[in-house]
């Protein structure tokens, strides 16, 4: 290993991190590829990430998103993406997840048509994490993936014909990657993540009609596809791939990506395979975008399902700008995971995802996600029977007309003590594991990741500052003011009742992770991202 490093820093790169395994994957080559797209394209992120603060400065004064002026030409044009691989003509039913093996191997034999490996919202970006991630699936392209649980339960993946297509879904372009330095500057999370990923697979999953093929996620405008699809031509001149090699698909998890759904097509129409409706951290968009906005203050979380009628426009103009363009409508994901001990509670969850399927698909979405392995019968057997072609793009949706205000109509709702009280538990919980090595905690029977839990500390942090901007308080459904003292009260009680929980993922940090989310929630500024000043408390 130390002479990677000192190969690396010879060449202005530095890695401040060591892990098992990271001198297969952090080669001399593979550092030089990594310090090429930093230098290539750090610029550039940059200046997108400046353009996204600027937007929200005149969201928070009073400025509202809106349709382009200077891309209509895109949208009225009659153009089409370029033609989907035959192993993403069918994704009826996806699977996402972390990239431990154990995870890895079950989501590939799982039967679902897709499995996203997730290096974002359901993994926590300690250095060891990463490194195994990123050796975990090189195995796994590799085929020769195997796990033995402390138990002794042995895991192996099935042929590749029987398994899920692979896709990866790098960091988004807000984040960096601070154990990799470049002349100084940590290097993106998202190149870090992909970079490493191609370099190593890329042409044993080209060789083999596998892309590959990638999930983005978190993009605000047409300009941050375009800097991926630079990025992504680059990564293919270097590995000398054939343009448009890489293949993707877009996370629509922005309220301002929405009204920019057209123009992100466009920016990758050579190598788009579809958009996807990103629904937790498009809820939590929309509350960071109006963070400042009194009248568009969202009910509890509970309450903030996708017939909500800005959900429902902006899930249904997916649909008809994708088909139009001949890209897949993802549908999005569901976070149920089974109910054990209470086959009553089990069967009213399950009704739950059943409804929001058929949702789905009689919209005309093309497939749709799930969080745990036990849910894609169900999801599999609703989309089999009211989508027997391999996807809808015949459906064109041609009556959905939704304007501005549709994508932005104020929610209707309200918020209950048990619903604020939820909000503080599933934020100090999700923390705490996630400080702990953890991106993805089952929660009362839910999967929680990033998105899920920034939703409620994103909740949590306007409801009180409504309180505290010189204006009445925001009120529960009982009267009662929503201020600091309703909240200070919740996270005092909060110790006790978590210590009472047997195995509880995180237990050591949650102190740490009360502190945390007291100085964010008090904090004058919403912080954009919770994952941004937890970063600096994991290795």
């Amino acid at each position: 290993m130390a002479a990677v490093l000192e190969a690396a820093r010879s060449e202005g790169i530095r890695i401040d991190g060591r892990t098992p395994g990271q001198s297969a994957l952090l080669t001399p080559e593979a550092l030089e590829f990594l310090a090429g797209l930093h230098r290539r394209f750090e610029p550039g992120r940059q200046a997108r990430l400046e353009a996204r603060r600027q937007r929200q400065i005149a969201f928070d004064a009073g400025a509202l998103p809106e349709f382009r002026y200077d891309t209509a030409a895109i949208r009225e044009g009659n153009w089409r993406v370029g033609p989907l691989p035959a192993a993403l003509l069918d994704r009826r039913v996806e699977i996402t997840g972390p990239v431990d093996p154990k995870m890895v191997i079950n989501a590939l034999n799982s039967g679902a048509q897709v499995y996203m490996a997730d290096f974002e919202d359901s993994t926590s970006p300690t250095w060891a994490n990463l490194i195994g991630g990123q050796r975990t699936l090189c195995e796994a392209v590799a085929g020769t993936l195997q796990f033995t649980a402390v138990g002794g339960k042995h895991y192996a993946l099935k042929p590749s014909a029987q398994q899920a297509v692979l896709m990866v879904r790098p960091r988004g372009w807000h984040l960096d990657e601070k154990h990799v330095l470049v002349d100084g500057t940590p290097m993106s999370a998202s190149l870090f993540d992909l970079g490493l990923f191609a370099f190593h697979n890329a042409h044993d999953l080209a060789a083999r009609d596998r892309g590959p093929y990638v999930y983005l996620p978190k993009l605000q405008s047409m300009e941050e596809a375009s800097l991926w699809d630079d990025a992504l031509a680059y990564i293919e001149q270097v590995l000398d791939l054939p343009p448009a090699q890489i293949k993707v698909t877009v996370l629509i998890e922005t309220l301002p990506a929405a009204f920019e759904m057209d123009e992100i097509l466009h920016a990758l129409r050579t190598r788009i395979a579809g958009l996807n409706c990103g629904r937790w951290d498009y809820i939590f968009s929309y509350i960071k975008t109006f963070r400042r906005h009194r009248d568009r203050v969202l009910p509890e979380r509970g309450q903030v399902t996708m017939t909500q009628p800005f959900l429902k426009a902006y899930s249904e103009l997916l649909v008809r700008t994708c088909h139009r363009r001949g890209a897949h409508a993802m549908g999005g994901m569901a976070a149920q995971i089974p109910i054990a001990g209470d086959d009553d509670a089990n069967a009213r969850a399950l009704e739950r995802v059943s409804a929001d399927k058929l949702r789905e698909v009689g919209a005309g979405h093309d497939g749709t996600w799930v969080a745990h392995p036990a849910l894609i019968p169900l999801a599999r057997t609703i989309f089999d029977a009211h989508m027997p072609t391999p996807h809808q793009q015949h459906v064109s949706r041609d009556d959905v007309q939704v304007v501005r205000d549709d994508l932005i109509a104020p929610p209707l709702g309200s918020i209950s003590r048990a619903g604020f009280d939820s909000n503080v538990e599933v934020c100090v919980r999700y923390l705490a594991a996630w400080l702990d090595g953890l991106g993805c905690v089952p929660i009362h029977w839910l999967m929680e990741d990033a998105a899920t839990a920034e939703i409620a500390r994103a909740q949590l942090w306007q409801w009180l500052h409504f309180a505290d901007d010189g204006h009445a308080p925001l009120r529960l459904d009982d009267g009662s003011p929503i201020d600091s003292a309703l909240f200070d009260r919740a996270l005092i009680g909060l110790p006790a009742r978590l210590a009472a929980i047997e195995g509880l993922s995180g237990a050591a940090r949650v102190n740490e992770a009360i502190a945390l989310l007291d100085e964010l929630t008090h904090d004058s500024t919403l912080s954009d991202f919770l994952t941004l000043p937890a970063y600096d408390r994991i290795d």
